[in-house]
Parts: C-alpha cells; structure tokens; sequence
C-alpha cells in the first residue's frame, strides 16, 4: 500500500496528509466531528449569557468581581501561541522532517499544559477567595460548564497529541500517520478558536458588566 511505502524527501508530497482514501476519510469525519462540536459549544455559550451573573444573594461575587483579564490574557496568549506552534509543525511535516515536527508539537503540548496550569490555578482561587464553585449559583454552574468543558478538550487535545508523538517516535513520518497529525493540529486549532471566544464573551464582556 502506498500508505505503507518507505518515502524520502524526493519522494514525499505536497500534501500528505491528503494522499490515501483512509485519510479523505479521517478529515469527512473530522468535519461532522467539529460540526457537533459547534453546536454544543454555542449551546454552552448560550446557557452561559442567559445564567451570567444569576446568584441567590447580592452578597456573592459576580462576573466583574472574579475575573481577572491580566491572567485571562496571558491564557489566550499561551493558547493562541501553541496554536502557531502547531502551524510550524504541519510545515515542518510537509517538508519531511520528522525531528523538528516532533519539537513544534512538543512545545505546543508545554503551551497547552501551561494553560492548563493557569486555569487550574483560576478555578482554585475563586473557589477559595469568592466561594465560587460549580454549585454556589447558577452562574457557577454556567461558567464552570463552559470554561471546564473547554478545559477538557485542551487536555484531550494534548493526549492526543503525545500519544501520536510517542507512538510514532521510532517510525517517522508516512502516509499513514501523515494524516493524524494533521487532523490532530486541526482539533487544537479548533480549541484556540472556541477560547478566544470564551475570552471575549465571559471575560471581556463579563467585566464591562
């Protein structure tokens, strides 16, 4: 099969991730995928804006009360540079070099892990210094719905991707695991995406009130 050929540099194409029948069908699905992603995420959006700031009492904190938008933006700024990261490992896919297609991702899987520490580090201190949790109101309920499940699916993305990088270590690249990096980079660009909109409708518009 033409997936399992051994490929050089003279012989690897533009596009490898696009070569195989298997892989045309990895992206159709990867798009129904997204798809449903979309929707569940713009339904979490939408629960978010009818529940912000909905609290039993006038004691608790809102949204202009927890956020902090200087440790929002280094977030996005951590997520939005792992996403190129991620762009520089494609290229270095495309042009056959396997070591520093190994290194872009593992820098995006740093980025990601130190977003991850950030939020977790979030999540801690509103609990601890606003009683803010999950169950304190509806708007708790809401945000940590939101932000959590995004949270989630960084940390499935970054599985994800270590998983590829270790299983692959010793092959190197071929038109087999072409397309799964490939589509993996689409799924953090995807995460990087729905944050910035998180950032924009929670905690932009959440301190404008």
């Amino acid at each position: 099969m033409a997936a399992e050929q051994k490929m050089t540099y003279e012989t690897w194409p533009a596009s490898p991730e696009k070569q195989t029948l298997e892989a045309k069908n990895k992206f159709l699905g990867f798009w129904f995928f997204l798809g449903g992603e979309t929707v569940l995420f713009a339904s979490l959006f939408a629960t978010y804006l009818a529940l912000k700031d909905k609290v039993p009492n006038s004691d608790m904190a809102l949204a202009k009360d927890l956020f902090e938008i200087p440790l929002a933006f280094i977030m996005t700024m951590l997520l939005l540079t792992s996403s190129l990261t991620s762009v520089y490992a494609m290229y270095q896919m495309k042009n056959f070099n396997f070591k520093k297609m190994q290194l872009w991702l593992g820098i995006t899987v740093l980025l990601g892990l130190g977003f991850l520490g950030l939020e977790i580090y979030e999540f801690n201190h509103y609990v601890h210094e606003f009683h803010h949790s999950f169950t304190s109101s509806a708007f708790g309920s809401a945000f940590y719905t939101l932000v959590g499940f995004h949270g989630a699916h960084v940390a499935f993305g970054l599985l994800w991707i270590t998983t590829l990088m270790i299983r692959n270590s010793k092959r190197g690249l071929s038109l087999y695991n072409a397309p799964k990096f490939y589509v993996a980079s689409l799924y953090w660009h995807f995460i990087d995406v729905v944050w910035v909109f998180i950032f924009t409708v929670v905690y932009l518009m959440g301190m404008v009130g």
